[in-house]
C-alpha cells in the first residue's frame, strides 16, 4: 500500500525553519515511494490562535514547492482536515476510553491541582497529581456532571499496558519511559477540545496515515501516543522523529538568533529551491557520500531521498552553506524553461526601484530588461548571494554615476592619464573585442602596473574598488556606455585641477599643444 503522511502544524503563528523541514520530509519520504501527504491543522488550543497562521503556513508551503495532496482548499476522503471541525469524533473515543477503564473523568480546578502538586513536590513524590477523582463512584460523577461541573478526561495509567518493542526510522530502538509525562496525562481539556495526543493518534488512525515524521520534541510523548493506540485497539504507524535544528553555536534555533520564519527568507530573496536544499543536506550521517554542499532541486531531492541518510544528532544549519548554495541555485534556475521567467520578472523588480532611469538612450538599449539582466546575473554567479544583493552588487552595470562621489584610487594626474588614454583607445576601436589585448598591454606602455591600471578603470566605469573582471564589464556595458562613462569623470570636478601640461605624454595625451579628443579642455 503507498504510504500516506501528513503535516500537522498548529496555527500559532508564521511557518518557521523547523516546520518547513518537516513538511518537506514527510512530501520526500511520500513522493519517494509514490505515496501522498495531508496537510491538517491542528487547531484546538484556541487560547494559542494566531489570526493568519493558516494562511502563512499555506503561502510558506506553496513559495516552497511543495504541494500538499489532501488538506484545506484540497477535499479528500479523509476530511475536515481542521481539528476543530472534529470535535464529535474526539468525544466517542474518549467516551470509549471511560466505558473500558482506560480514562477516567477528574473535576478539581486548577488551584486544587496546584495544591496537590506542591504536596506531592514536598513529599519527595515525582508525581504531579494524586489520582483523587480516580476513585470517584459512578453515581459520584454522574452527579457532578449532571450539575454541569467542569472537568477534564485523564487516562488512566494505573493499568498496566504492555506495549511491544518499538524502533523509531531515525532514532532507533527507544525505550518506552514516561517520566517526563505527567501523572494520568489529560486528554480532554476543560473546554472540552482534545489534546494534542488524543487528537493527533485519533485522527493518524481516522485518516489512514501509515508513517508519521514529526519533530524530536514530539519524542517523550511517544509512550503515551503508543499506549493510546494499543487501548483503542489499533495498530500505530512507523514513526520516525526529525532531530532540532541547531544555529551554528549549537544554541536551539529561535527568533532571538536571527531569521527562522520562512517569510523572512522569502522577503529577503533566498532562492525557494535553495532552502529546501539546504535543509534537505542538514543532518545527514557520516556514511553519506555526497558532498556536503550537493546541489538538487526538488525533483532530485524527492528521486534520491533516502531516511537512513539522516543521523539522530540534531542539525546544524551553516549560514555560508546557505550563501553557497543560493548563488548556484539562482544559475540553476536561469537555466530552467519553467524557472527562467520567474526569477527575472522577480530580479527586474528588485531593480527598477533602484535604478529608475536605467532607461534607452542614443548610445545602449534598456538596462533593466530580460536578455541584460540575464546576462549580468550568469556573470555575477561567483559574487551574488541572492537577487536582493543585485543593486549594489551589481551597481556597476546599471550605473556610474558613483564615480563621481566615490574617492579617486590614485593621484588625479594618474587617473586622468589612464582614463583619458583608454577612452583614447575606445574611440579608435569599432568595438571591444579586442579589449583584452588591450588591458594586456596599455598599463606597460604607461609603466604602471595592471592591478593599479584596472582599480583606475573600474573605478572610472562606476566607482567600485571590486567586482567582476574589468574586460566583461565593457563587454557587457557596451561601447557607448562606456564612452559616456569615461567621459563624464574626466569632466568631473574631481579631476578639474589637474594641468594637462603637467601630465608626461606617454600616450599622447597632448600632441602640439593640441589636447585629443576625449581628454578635458583646460
Amino acid at each position: 500500500m503507498p504510504p500516506l503522511l501528513r503535516f500537522a502544524p498548529s496555527p500559532t503563528g508564521s511557518l518557521h525553519l523547523g516546520g518547513l523541514r518537516t513538511a518537506l520530509f514527510n512530501h520526500l519520504f511520500a513522493q519517494n515511494l509514490g505515496g501522498k501527504w495531508i496537510l491538517r491543522i491542528e487547531d484546538t488550543d484556541a487560547s494559542r490562535y494566531i489570526p493568519g497562521s493558516v494562511e502563512d503556513i499555506q503561502n510558506g508551503l506553496k513559495w516552497a514547492g511543495l504541494e500538499y495532496d489532501f488538506g484545506p482548499n484540497k477535499n479528500g476522503p479523509h476530511g475536515p482536515y481542521y481539528q476543530s471541525q472534529r470535535l464529535d469524533l474526539y468525544h466517542s473515543y474518549v467516551r470509549k476510553l471511560i466505558e473500558s477503564g482506560d480514562a477516567y473523568r477528574c473535576f478539581c480546578s486548577s488551584d486544587e491541582l496546584e495544591v496537590k502538586r506542591q504536596h506531592l513536590k514536598a513529599s519527595g513524590s515525582l508525581a504531579t497529581y494524586d489520582r483523587a477523582c480516580r476513585k470517584l463512584t459512578e453515581e459520584d460523577v454522574a452527579r457532578r456532571i449532571k450539575l454541569k461541573q467542569p472537568h477534564v478526561v485523564r487516562i488512566d495509567d494505573v493499568k498496566d499496558i504492555s506495549l511491544p518493542p518499538f524502533t523509531d526510522m531515525i532514532f532507533g530502538e527507544v525505550r518506552d519511559a514516561q517520566g517526563s509525562l505527567p501523572t494520568d496525562p489529560i486528554l480532554l481539556k476543560m473546554d472540552q477540545f482534545p489534546t494534542y495526543h488524543l487528537a493527533s493518534v485519533v485522527d493518524d488512525h481516522e485518516m489512514g496515515i501509515t508513517h508519521v515524521l514529526r519533530g524530536e520534541e514530539w519524542l517523550p510523548s511517544l509512550p503515551l501516543h503508543r499506549s493510546l493506540y494499543n487501548r483503542l485497539g489499533w495498530t500505530a504507524p512507523a514513526y520516525g522523529h526529525l532531530p532540532l535544528l541547531l544555529n551554528p553555536d549549537g544554541s536551539k534555533m529561535s527568533k532571538r538568533h536571527g531569521d527562522v520564519r520562512v517569510s523572512d527568507f522569502k522577503e529577503k530573496g533566498w532562492e525557494s529551491s535553495a532552502i529546501l536544499n539546504w535543509l534537505a543536506l542538514s543532518g545527514r550521517n557520516a556514511n553519506n557520500k555526497e558532498p556536503r554542499s550537493s546541489i538538487a532541486d526538488l525533483q532530485m531531492l524527492v528521486k534520491e531521498f533516502k531516511l537512513s541518510d539522516y543521523t539522530r544528532r540534531r542539525a546544524v544549519l551553516d549560514p555560508e552553506l546557505l550563501s553557497q548554495l543560493n548563488r548556484r541555485h539562482i544559475q540553476l534556475e536561469l537555466k530552467k524553461p519553467e524557472r527562467r521567467h520567474e526569477i527575472l520578472d522577480r530580479t527586474i523588480q528588485v531593480l527598477k526601484p533602484v535604478y529608475p532611469h536605467s532607461e534607452p538612450s542614443m548610445t545602449r538599449s534598456d538596462l533593466v530588461n530580460p536578455d541584460y539582466v540575464t546576462r549580468v546575473l550568469e556573470l555575477l554567479e561567483d559574487r551574488l548571494d541572492r537577487i536582493d544583493e543585485l543593486p549594489a552588487v551589481g551597481r556597476i552595470f546599471f550605473e556610474g554615476t558613483a564615480a563621481l562621489t566615490t574617492e579617486l584610487p590614485c593621484k588625479p594626474h594618474l587617473y586622468l592619464t589612464v582614463t583619458s588614454g583608454f577612452l583614447d583607445w575606445v574611440e579608435a576601436s569599432p568595438d571591444l573585442s579586442q579589449a583584452k589585448s588591450a588591458l594586456n598591454r596599455l598599463p606597460g606602455e604607461l609603466g604602471v602596473s595592471k592591478g593599479q591600471y584596472m582599480r583606475i578603470l573600474r573605478h572610472a566605469l562606476g566607482g567600485e574598488k571590486n567586482g567582476p573582471p574589468v574586460g566583461e564589464v565593457l563587454s557587457l556595458i557596451g561601447k557607448g556606455e562606456v564612452k559616456n562613462r569615461l567621459r563624464t569623470m574626466l569632466a568631473s570636478d574631481a579631476l578639474a585641477v589637474v594641468d594637462t601640461e603637467d601630465i608626461d605624454n606617454p600616450v599622447g595625451i597632448l600632441v602640439s599643444g593640441e589636447t585629443l579628443k576625449g581628454s578635458p579642455q583646460k
